[in-house]
Order: structure tokens, then C-alpha cells, then sequence
């Protein structure tokens, strides 16, 4: 342990130390002090003596740190470790990885150790929710919603909106699939918080979430480090709208190991999705897809070990949601089931060589259930895998394939139609959950590939996928170790450059140019002749002789070359190298697939491009690498245009053994990617860099500059004059935390530094100005408030008065409108009501008279029934005498003579008779009516004929145009009889 330990001391000397002009020792800018002697855990830093060496000081240092480990676990960012090396760095790990704290901040990266068992209550949405409401996740427990929090935010933008990615990284086994999963569940649970269009947003969060299961059922697999290893890359890009809401999500694949499919490395398996349909199938389902129980097949080794990923109905369940119906599943797994039964087909040789291989024992079974499942015809299938089709000129001639050949096509048709499957799956999953391009404006990306691989045979998958990790440590070099530094001394800090590991070296060798490991294994790939391993190697070795990243084994009897790696080095197999990079499909096996009978099937190929791709010549032939470097470099433009937040994951132990911690492991992981160094600059460092003009634009309102009201002024452009305004803001901003201070661009604050273009700055001090912003928006905000309150209240006072002056005129002038139209009514009323009195007044003066002259005539003829009348109380006029004749006697005048009488009134002939009776009041009393007449108190009556034959009394309107009406109002009086109509017999 103490040779250890002085191996990480000097190594520690070596990369965190760097010596000065002056022979000091300096790890930060002049803009920051060093860290001054201070207590470590209650120890006290000691002096040094004069005559004491840089090693004893070291030592002295990681002494005093060291003796109460009790406390390590307590540092949740490794930047407050003092001394910072790669002892101290593992101690506090270790001691907190033993304390279950699996999360620890290593200055702007997140370390996360991989404790291989379930952690359920880390990971609720409790711990979710209160992550995203708190005002600063900084000051929580490290954890990687913190990370996720800190990116969605920053979508938002304190400066400038941008997009942000996630970069998560480390070895096969380390985690980075568990991590990304918790990320998109995080987006998906926060940013999809909106009462509106409610189902929408489940269905969005519920599709985002089940593209997990079934990517990972058919692109996931176990291998010797990892039970549930990504082989294949992604990129998902989670779209947000403008109010941050989730509402769509896309991804990009890359580099899907299809080899898999028909090669498995000893003690691995193939993907999940085939171990899945062997243990989750029904009877029904099983009869289906020809897999009866307890069949072996070749392509699917240790088919008896479970895990947590063999379910398929957590895949079924995702695959609805995703919207692929029945339908489609049972075409997708006849299609699976098939490549299992195509691998349980074997070649023997052929008794003569112009004939085709023959299939061995029971293959024939197996290419018949093959044809079956993906109907196509068993003769063809049988002659595409057993002869090949040779082009010369414009004559095709037929050639047997020996049976070497022969399981080559066979495993060539199993790889392309799982890979066209696999491709058909991801672009069905981004049409179902991708939103419309004008629906988003930002994104979140989650990076999760394959982690850096180093096995026994390591082939070109190998090399692939290591380069890809190259890739992504170069970007974080590049972006933060490199660059950040170059940045202090391009703005006039005075910096001393922090040592670090830079693997451009190995990307020169792998990607470089003129000659690199792509571009010499594509131009073997082009020349139309056989593979030679041998010769390849030699050519590797005249052409990249030069670069210290490559290697060779000269006492190997297995042509191969060894690569150092930032992550260590790796020995690559050449044999085959040459084949799977043409990853050529010959033209015979597309037409076969094009005639499938399966829609999906024949979906999958009938765009023809990989019948022109298999017939097309060399000098066109686009191989493997060339298309992974292509889609890499894609990748990495993406990821220059975000802002990254780096999450390291590290594997504690190879055997992943749940909270077990190996040193060995984990030191190596650390100095791979860079932790030590990235905690030194981090220390020492100002995490954030805002231009001039972007700060004084958001700040510039704390210290009430003129110039902040100036959007489009001149003097923005002119950087000294931005200079001087920024430092009134800080100024103020430092005075109100500490109000004796003063700042100017020559003092020593380890907060704060003005570079020639851009202010850097800490965290805590981003902080601080974002409280002091949103404090004196505050202000201001309530000033507008106050001001716009009493503008309102004295517009609305005076429209009040507005309002009651019109109402008061409007009304005015109704009334008087009104009084004028009574006026004018109640003259036309007066007028006409005396012209009507007056003309009522003539008609009955001029009806009387004749009714007086009348009753004279026949008072005479009335005289001979005074007795009867007298007697009787009635009279039968029917007995009188004739002739008797009744003209026009009023019926009132007859009533009233004896209020029990009964007249009927009886003549010969048919004369119609009218007698008008009016004002007659007939009121109810004790059974009785009592008539009373009206022809003269009343002053209206009129007789208009005399009875001359029966007559019938109908009371009805009267024809009298003036007989009822009267503008008198009289209690129980009935005026006007109305209407006599007298209609003969």
C-alpha cells in the first residue's frame, strides 16, 4: 500500500503541479489567492519551513487530510479537498461510496458510483419534485437530478436561452444506462406539470418513457461486464415548447452491433428481446412463432440464466403505447422467431464442387420453418444461401458457395434484417413521439452510448466503440480542460496552466489524415482482392510507425495492433477486421426479401438502395467506419452548439458486486477521464464566463446605469466603456454584501474578475447578482405597479365623471323628449275626445227624440193589458188581440216595469227586428236579476226597428258604432248589451 501511495504522490507532482517563473508553485490565477492555511478537519495546516522540499510538503498536507477519515464522507464536492490528488480524491470516494452516498461533485462534473443493487427511495418522485422547486438544487445532497435540474433551467437561460445536452460517460457497467433513464424520467415527470391539455401530456410522457423498454429490449444485451449492456449508441433530444413544458422527443442511433445477432462472445448473450419471447411466450404464441419448449437454438447461449431484463410483457405493454398494434407485433416477432430457426441451419460440404452445399441433419426443418416465418419461398431461400450470383459483363452465372460461404450469407441475411428491423423500430418510435417542428424551440439531449470495451478479442465493434468514446473525452477536454485555460490567458488573467491528459494523439491515429487506422482499413476495404491480416498489419506498421499511440506484439502469432487509449490500452484483432467493415449484403439475398409475403418484411426493402449499394463497384463502396465517423461527426456538432453537463459514472469493481469498492478500478477510471485534473481547474477556476455586453444587458439595471437604457447605443460597443459600467455593477453588488469593500479591476477577489471581453465568475457570486436582479425588478416591478394603480384610478375617476355629465345630459333630454310627446298627445287626446263628445251628445239627442215619439204612438195600443199585466205579472203577447203590433218598445222599458217578468215577444211574418239596449246594469242579487234601463240616465239608446214575426236575442258586440262606449268606470256595471241580431225562422 505504501508503494501505491507513493505512486499517486508522484503522480499527483507530475499532473496537478506545475512550477512558475519564479519557482513557486501555483495552481490558480493572481485574480484568486491561494487557499490560505486553514483548518482540515479540525487540523491545522503547517507552515513550511525554509529549507523543506515540495514532496515533504505534499506529504505533510495529505497527512494531515487523511488522519480523520471518519469525516471524508462529509465533502460533497471535491474541490474543498485540500490537497487535491488522486489518494485524497479516492479516500473521500471510497469513504462515502462505504456510507451509501453514491453521488459527489467533482467541480463542473458529476461523479457517480454504480452501487449495483436497487436504490428505490433515491430515485422517487418526492426526491423529484423537491429537486425542482427548490431555489437553489445547488445546496442539496449531489445527486444527478441536480444536473438535470441545472440544464433545465438554463433552456430558460439567466443570459442566453440555449440548448443543452448531457453527456454521460464511462465504462460498460458503470451505469450510464440506469443514469439516463432517471434523466428522461426526471424531464418527464417536471416538464410535463401543466393542467392544460392534460391527456396530451400523459400520452407525450407515457410514449417517452416506453421508448426505453423496447430500445433497450432490442438493443441492449449481457455481456462479461454488464447484464444490461447498450450496443448500440443514442442520442435522444427532449423538445420543449416556450413555456418549458415537454412536448415531443427524437432519437438518434448509432452503430448498432448486428454482428451480435449471429456471433455471441463466450459467456454473453445475445439481445434481450429473443431471451424475452423464449420465457415470456404463451402456448398460443409459441405455436405461432414455431418455438416449442425446450428447443435449443445456436444463436441464443445461456438461455437458462434470468435477469431483470427478460420480460416481455413490459415490452409487449411499451410496444401498445408506442401505437404498434397486435398486428405488427406478431409480424415483428414471426420475424425474430425466423432469424432464431435460420440459426439452427448448418452446411455440409458438397460431394462434387460445381454442386451446392447440402444442409446437415435436421436443417432442412429448421429453412422450412424459417421459409414459413418469413414467407418466402424455402427453394429460393435455399439457393441464395447456397449459391452466389457472379456478374460478367451483362451475363449473370451462377457459382456454388463452398461452406464457409454458406454460413457466411446465412449470418449476412440474419444481420441485415435484424438491423433494417431495428432501424424501421427507432423511425416508428420518432414518428409517434416527435412533436412539430414549430411546436419546440429548445431541447434537452441525453447522450448514453456504449461505454469504452476491452475484452479478450477485440474486433472492429471493439475499435468503434472506443473511438467513439475518444471522441466524446476529446470534446470534454477540448471544451473544458483546454479551453478554459486558454480563455484566463487570452482575457489577461495570469494563469498557470494546470497539466492534463490529451488524447488528440490517439484521434490522429484512429481519424487523422493523411494516413490514419480508418483511412488505410477503407482503402483495403476498396481494392477488389482478398483480405490478407498479414499484409494489412505490415501496412500499419510502414504507415503509423511514427505515432507513440500504436503498438505491435512482434512475438504474436495473431496479426493484430495495440492502441493506447485515454482509458487504457487495447489490443485489436486484424482477422475479419476487412469483412465487417465492407459489411457486404449480396444482391441475391435483397430480391429474396423484396418477394417476402410479409408486409413488413417487404416494406423494409423495397427502396431498392441496398441492391444498387451490393451491385454497385468498389470505388463506391461505403463502409462501416466511414458512415460511424460520419454519424459521429454529426454528433459532435451537436454537442459543440449545446452547453454540456458532464456526469462520470464509475464502476467500483469488475464483478459487479453490490457495494463493493476495489481501488485498482477505480483509480484507473479516475485518472482516465480526467477527474484530478478537472477539480484542480475547477478549484482554481471561475465556472462561469459572460461577455460584456450579455452581462451589463441582464445586470446593468442593478446599479441604474444610463447606458441600461440604451439598447442600441454606441457606447455598448465600445468595450472599455462596458468595462467600466460592469464594475459599477459588481461594485454595487459587493457593497451590499460587504460594505466596507471596494472593488476595481486590480483587486484580488477570488469571486469576481473582469477579463478584456468577458467577466468571470463563481457560482456562489452568479448567485448573489441573480438575488440583487431579482430584487430590484422587485422594486421597480412595484414602482410600475404604483404608478400604473393611480393612472388607472385617475382615468377611472375621470371617466366617472365623463360618464355621469353624459348620463346626466342624455337623460335630460329623454325626459324632455318625453314631456314634449305627452303634450302633444294630450292635445290630439283632448281634441279628438271633444269632437267625439260632441258627436256622441248629437247622435243621442237625435236617437231620443225618436224613441219619445215612438213610446207616444204606442201608449194607446199598451192600454189594453194594464189588467193583465197587473194580475199575472206577465203577459203572452201571443193572446192579445191582433193586431197588436210591437214596434220598436225597449226591451229596458219593459223590464223595468216588474223585475220578474217574463216577456216573450211573438209576431206573424218575418220582419227582422233590432232593439239596442245599452248601459244596462244587471247585477246578481239573491238569485234574482234585477234590470235596470239606462235610456235616460244614461243618455245613450237606440231603436232601429220594430218586431214583425219570431225573434231571438243573441248578446253579442252591438252594431251601434257608439253604443258602448263610455270613459265612465263603474263598479259591477255592465254598459253597452252589445249586439241584438235578429235572424228570421
Amino acid at each position: 500500500m505504501a508503494n501505491v501511495k507513493q505512486k499517486l504522490l508522484f503522480r499527483n507532482k507530475e499532473v496537478s503541479t506545475v512550477s512558475s517563473s519564479d519557482g513557486t508553485l501555483s495552481l490558480e490565477k493572481s485574480g484568486k489567492p491561494n487557499r490560505p492555511q486553514e483548518k482540515v478537519n479540525g487540523v491545522k495546516n503547517k507552515g513550511q519551513g525554509p529549507g523543506k522540499s515540495l514532496n515533504d510538503s505534499l506529504e505533510g498536507d495529505l497527512r494531515d487530510f487523511l488522519i480523520n477519515e471518519a469525516e471524508l464522507h462529509t465533502y460533497d464536492d471535491l474541490t474543498k479537498v485540500n490537497p487535491v490528488t488522486p489518494s485524497t480524491v479516492l479516500k473521500c470516494l471510497q469513504a462515502r461510496y462505504s456510507a451509501k452516498v453514491f453521488y459527489t461533485h467533482a467541480g463542473c462534473t458529476l461523479v457517480a458510483l454504480n452501487p449495483f443493487q436497487p436504490i428505490p427511495h433515491l430515485y422517487s418522485l418526492d426526491v423529484m419534485r423537491e429537486y425542482h422547486s427548490a431555489p437553489q438544487p445547488q445546496e442539496f445532497k449531489p445527486h444527478i437530478f441536480i444536473v438535470a435540474e441545472e440544464a433545465y433551467r438554463n433552456v430558460q437561460g439567466q443570459v442566453e436561452p440555449m440548448n443543452q445536452s448531457l453527456v454521460v460517460s464511462g465504462e460498460s457497467g458503470a451505469g450510464k444506462t440506469w443514469t439516463s433513464r432517471c434523466l428522461m424520467k426526471y424531464y418527464a415527470t417536471v416538464a410535463t406539470s401543466s393542467q392544460k391539455c392534460q391527456d396530451t401530456v400523459e400520452k407525450i410522457e407515457r410514449r417517452v418513457l416506453d421508448s426505453n423498454p423496447v430500445m433497450e429490449a432490442f438493443g441492449n444485451a449481457c455481456t462479461l461486464r454488464n447484464n444490461n449492456s447498450s450496443r448500440f449508441g443514442k442520442y435522444i433530444q427532449l423538445q420543449l415548447n416556450s413555456s418549458q413544458l415537454l412536448v415531443g422527443a427524437s432519437v438518434q442511433t448509432y452503430l448498432l452491433e448486428k454482428t451480435r445477432v449471429a456471433f455471441q462472445a463466450p459467456n454473453e448473450r445475445n439481445f434481450h428481446i429473443f431471451y424475452q419471447m423464449m420465457k415470456g411466450a404463451t402456448e398460443k404464441q409459441r405455436l405461432e412463432w414455431m418455438l416449442p419448449l425446450g428447443q435449443d437454438f445456436a444463436w441464443l447461449p445461456h438461455a437458462e440464466k434470468s435477469l431483470e431484463e427478460d420480460r416481455l410483457q413490459e415490452t409487449v405493454e411499451a410496444m401498445i403505447s408506442l401505437g404498434i398494434d397486435e398486428g405488427k407485433q406478431a409480424q415483428i416477432f414471426k420475424i425474430l422467431a425466423g432469424l432464431l430457426q435460420l440459426g439452427n441451419v448448418y452446411f455440409s460440404p458438397a460431394p462434387e464442387e460445381a454442386q451446392p452445399c447440402d444442409l446437415n441433419g435436421q436443417s432442412k426443418g429448421f429453412l422450412q420453418k424459417t421459409a414459413d416465418l418469413l414467407q418466402v419461398s424455402l427453394d429460393e431461400l435455399q439457393s441464395c444461401l447456397t449459391v452466389r450470383t457472379l456478374r460478367a459483363g451483362k451475363q449473370n452465372i451462377l457459382k456454388p458457395c463452398s461452406q464457409s460461404e454458406c454460413g457466411v450469407r446465412r449470418d449476412c441475411l440474419a444481420k441485415v434484417i435484424y438491423a433494417q428491423l431495428f432501424d424501421w423500430l427507432v423511425t416508428f418510435i420518432n414518428n409517434s413521439m416527435s412533436a412539430d417542428n414549430s411546436m419546440w424551440c429548445n431541447f434537452i439531449g441525453l447522450l448514453d452510448v456504449y461505454g469504452f470495451e476491452c475484452f479478450l478479442l477485440n474486433n472492429l465493434e471493439q475499435l468503434c466503440i472506443n473511438y467513439a468514446n475518444e471522441k466524446l473525452q476529446q470534446h470534454f477536454v477540448a471544451h473544458y480542460l483546454k479551453a478554459q485555460q486558454e480563455e484566463y490567458v487570452s482575457e489577461g488573467l495570469q494563469w498557470s496552466f494546470i497539466r492534463y491528459q490529451d488524447n488528440q494523439g490517439c484521434l490522429d491515429l484512429i481519424e487523422g489524415s493523411p494516413s490514419s487506422i480508418i483511412s488505410l482499413l477503407n482503402e483495403e476495404c476498396r481494392l477488389n482482392r482478398a483480405s490478407d491480416a498479414k499484409k494489412f498489419r505490415v501496412r500499419l506498421e510502414k504507415e503509423l510507425s511514427d505515432n507513440a499511440n500504436i503498438s505491435w506484439d512482434k512475438f504474436s502469432k495473431e496479426p493484430h495492433f495495440t492502441v493506447a487509449h485515454y482509458a487504457g490500452r487495447v489490443s485489436y484483432q486484424i482477422e475479419g477486421m476487412m469483412e465487417k467493415n465492407k459489411d457486404p449484403v449480396p444482391p441475391e439475398l435483397i430480391c429474396l426479401l423484396q418477394k417476402s409475403q410479409d408486409s413488413l418484411l417487404n416494406s423494409l426493402f423495397t427502396d431498392g438502395d441496398r441492391e444498387s449499394e451490393g451491385s454497385r463497384g468498389h470505388s463506391k463502396v461505403v463502409t462501416v467506419v466511414s458512415k460511424f465517423k460520419n454519424s459521429l461527426e454529426s454528433l459532435m456538432k451537436i454537442l459543440h452548439s449545446t452547453t454540456p453537463h458532464y456526469t462520470r459514472c464509475i464502476k467500483p469493481n469488475p464483478d459487479c458486486r453490490p457495494l463493493t469498492f476495489q481501488k485498482e478500478e477505480v483509480i484507473a477510471q479516475l485518472e482516465a477521464c480526467g477527474i484530478v485534473e478537472t477539480i484542480n481547474i475547477s478549484a482554481a477556476g471561475f465556472p462561469i464566463r459572460i461577455p460584456y455586453h450579455s452581462f451589463f444587458q441582464r445586470y446593468g439595471l442593478i446599479a441604474n446605469n444610463r447606458l441600461a437604457a440604451k439598447k442600441k447605443s454606441p457606447e455598448l460597443s465600445n468595450q472599455a466603456v462596458l468595462g467600466s459600467a460592469v464594475e459599477d455593477v459588481l461594485s454595487v453588488v459587493l457593497k451590499r454584501r460587504c460594505p466596507n469593500s471596494t472593488f476595481s479591476p486590480d483587486d484580488n477577489n477570488n469571486m469576481v474578475h473582469c477579463g478584456r471581453t468577458k467577466v468571470f465568475l463563481t457560482h456562489s457570486l452568479l448567485e448573489i447578482l441573480e438575488e440583487h436582479r431579482n430584487r430590484v425588478r422587485s422594486q421597480k416591478a412595484f414602482s410600475i405597479q404604483c404608478c400604473w394603480r393611480r393612472h388607472q384610478q385617475r382615468q377611472r375617476f375621470r371617466r366617472t365623471q365623463a360618464a355621469t355629465r353624459i348620463q346626466a345630459g342624455v337623460r335630460s333630454w329623454r325626459v324632455r323628449r318625453e314631456i314634449k310627446k305627452w303634450h302633444k298627445a294630450a292635445s290630439v287626446i283632448q281634441t279628438k275626445w271633444r269632437r267625439w263628445r260632441a258627436w256622441m251628445d248629437a247622435l243621442a239627442e237625435a236617437e231620443l227624440d225618436d224613441a219619445e215619439d215612438l213610446v207616444e204612438e204606442e201608449a194607446a195600443e199598451a192600454s189594453v193589458m194594464p189588467n193583465l199585466l197587473k194580475e199575472r205579472g206577465s203577459v203572452q203577447l201571443s193572446s192579445v188581440p191582433e193586431p197588436v203590433p210591437v214596434r220598436g218598445w225597449p226591451v229596458g222599458l219593459a223590464m223595468a216595469s216588474a223585475p220578474s217578468i217574463t216577456v216573450s215577444l211573438t209576431a206573424s211574418g218575418f220582419q227582422r227586428i233590432m232593439s239596442i239596449m245599452t248601459c244596462i246594469n244587471i247585477p246578481f242579487r239573491h238569485g234574482q236579476y234585477k234590470v235596470e234601463t239606462n235610456q235616460f240616465d244614461q243618455g245613450v239608446a237606440s231603436i232601429r226597428a220594430q218586431p214583425r214575426g219570431s225573434i231571438k236575442m243573441h248578446l253579442q258586440r252591438s252594431p251601434l258604432l257608439y253604443a258602448d262606449m263610455h270613459p265612465a268606470h263603474k263598479a259591477e256595471v255592465v254598459t253597452g248589451f252589445n249586439q241584438i241580431l235578429l235572424e228570421r225562422d
